[in-house]
């Protein structure tokens, strides 16, 4: 299992994560983009998403808070800036719904999922806006905490847990 794949050439500020899942990628587009099915994976093991709110639209609100079993919460907010049904899901906090600016933007993340013989190679790549927001980001725990996201994400499609 590959968690730490090197960055491309030019993404300094970028941290991301691989994973072949074995599910139909229109699955694991709908786990990613249905607030329901998100809340069940999203987050460390131990974690729940109490807070999930997605207009899946370019500019729409996607809002989540993750509490972690200590009750340390992680709230996000911004927009969405590209859904490509099923291949792709872009969101940045730079920005507020309706285009205002976020004061202080962290990442923008962008997922993709790419057909691999009817499964899904699942790439998320968390790009930042300085070294020291990568580095901030690293220390929070990026690589554990995505990663178990992606594992209980995994589990999800792959045993056909969606209801």
């Amino acid at each position: 299992m590959n968690r730490q794949p090197p960055a491309p050439a030019g993404a300094e500020h970028e941290l991301s994560i691989s994973r072949l899942i074995e599910a139909p990628r229109n699955l694991v587009f709908r786990a990613w983009t249905e607030p329901r099915l998100l809340s069940q994976w999203w987050g460390p093991y131990g974690s729940s998403l109490p807070v999930c709110e997605m207009q899946l639209w370019v500019g729409g609100v996607f809002r989540t808070l993750i509490r972690t079993a200590e009750g340390v919460e992680y709230p996000y907010q911004g927009v969405f800036l590209e859904i490509a049904a099923p291949e792709r899901i872009v969101f940045t906090d730079a920005f507020t719904p309706g285009w205002v600016p976020s004061g202080k933007p962290f990442m923008t993340a962008r997922i993709t999922l790419e057909e691999a013989g009817g499964h899904t190679l699942y790439t998320a790549r968390a790009m930042h806006w300085s070294a020291a927001e990568k580095a901030a980001h690293e220390q929070m725990g990026f690589y554990r905490g995505w990663g178990e996201s992606l594992d209980r994400l995994a589990l999800l499609v792959s045993q056909g847990l969606l209801d």
